[in-house]
């Protein structure tokens, strides 16, 4: 177990390039991984789980290395030296790692850690709400799952093949997977693998999606032959999943305020064999008004703090800010009240965040209730799934129903 400079001095430049830079991890090791056609599996997959753990843990690895913001070069060998002894890397006699305190390190280590917001490397602020919405014991548990890396989760396209199949597939090319309990389309990668590479892929045979976000298109109960409007898209990986339990049948509206990410779901439509799919820009407030009281079902993906999925992004504990969280808030209720508004009577919604925190998800919900077009509305269940219990993302969803 020895450390390669030309792997360290990339490693560097991307810790640059998202610290000093505010560009975003997963582009940055993206573009790390096709630096150099020679690396092999091992290479790249240390490049990029070390810029991940250094992000994951900055704070705490500042700490131990005593340096602040913004970072030159010599913090950041100072912080790559904290993260290679703590992983029990021999330190090679490099000049930028001459004189690492090693017992220093390690001593720093085991003192810190008994601060929690520093033990788990997270801003005071970002502390200080989890336990005032989870309560001390809750949100320990849950910020310690989420600094674990995340499993990579396919899920199997039915509009192309069964689970079983896929799995025989990826197997041929030495990728195995397990099956997921209750999960009637997911499998988990044993092995990181870049599944992207793939001709199953390329073939749109399975999409890559987190275990408690596949489960949210079932709980919207979608069945073939419905009008169903996904009011918050995105890049579609919820849109395409209910494109498959529809079969393709009936009509399916995906709407988005920003027209970029709708192109980047009609490519991945278009991969996935998913041709029940309409793309509505919301630029004013008539695309909303057009259908009103027509959809039999109706999916708000909110946009949220993100607070479920820290360990897929943990760049976000450094660029999310307390006054974010307290703006989106009212963009939910917002969104809410909007788009129920397009569910017809006897139809269904879901309200759904990738958040962890009751303010952004029942809260929401119960304020609702009270609002004039959410009197029209029955609460029927809702799902709180947080990281320390499932292993996966943390999420919310709430399933109501308009009144006939």
């Amino acid at each position: 177990m020895r450390l390669h400079r030309n792997l360290v001095y990339t490693t560097i430049d991307s810790l640059n390039a998202i610290f000093n830079e505010g560009e975003y991890a997963d582009k940055v090791v993206a573009r790390a991984l096709k630096k150099d056609k020679r690396w092999g599996s091992s290479d790249r997959k240390f490049v990029a789980e070390t810029i991940y753990e250094i992000v994951r843990w900055k704070r705490l690895y500042a700490e131990i290395a005593e340096v602040k913001e913004p970072y030159d070069r010599d913090n950041l060998w100072r912080m790559f030296a904290v993260w290679a002894v703590l992983r029990g890397y021999p330190i090679p006699d490099w000049r930028q790692l001459e004189g690492t305190p090693e017992r220093k390190i390690k001593g720093r280590f085991d003192e810190l850690s008994k601060n929690r917001a520093l033990k788990e490397s997270i801003p005071d602020w970002m502390d200080e709400l989890g336990v005032k919405e989870l309560g001390e014991k809750v949100w320990a548990k849950e910020i310690a799952a989420q600094n674990q890396p995340a499993k990579v989760i396919l899920r199997t396209n039915t509009l192309k093949g069964t689970k079983e199949s896929l799995r025989n597939t990826l197997m041929d090319l030495n990728i195995e997977t397990e099956y997921l309990k209750d999960q009637p389309e997911a499998l988990v990668l044993k092995e990181r693998a870049n599944v992207f590479l793939t001709d199953a892929f390329k073939q749109g045979l399975f999409e890559v999606q987190d275990a408690n976000s596949q489960l949210v298109a079932g709980f919207l109960d979608v069945k073939p032959g419905m009008r169903v409007v996904d009011t918050c898209a995105g890049a579609g990986g919820k849109t395409l999943h209910m494109a498959s339990l529809m079969e393709n049948k009936g009509q399916l509206i995906a709407m988005d305020l920003y027209e970029s990410k709708l192109k980047q779901l009609k490519l991945r439509a278009k991969r996935n064999g998913a041709f029940n799919i309409e793309y509505r820009i919301i630029d004013s407030t008539k695309v909303i008004k057009k259908l009103h009281e027509k959809a039999d079902r109706v999916l708000i993906d909110a946009p949220c703090s993100g607070l479920g999925v820290l360990k897929r992004n943990p760049d976000s504990k450094w660029k999310l800010q307390p006054e974010f969280i307290d703006n989106i808030r009212k963009v939910q209720s917002e969104v809410l009240e909007s788009y129920s508004k397009i569910v017809k009577p006897g139809g269904k919604l879901v309200y759904a965040t990738c958040s962890v925190l009751p303010s952004e998800n029942q809260e929401q919900v119960e304020k609702f209730l009270k609002t004039e077009i959410g009197k029209q509305f029955t609460f029927i269940e809702d799902r709180k799934m947080l990281a320390s219990e499932s292993g996966f993302d943390g999420f919310y969803m709430a399933l109501l129903e308009r009144k006939k």
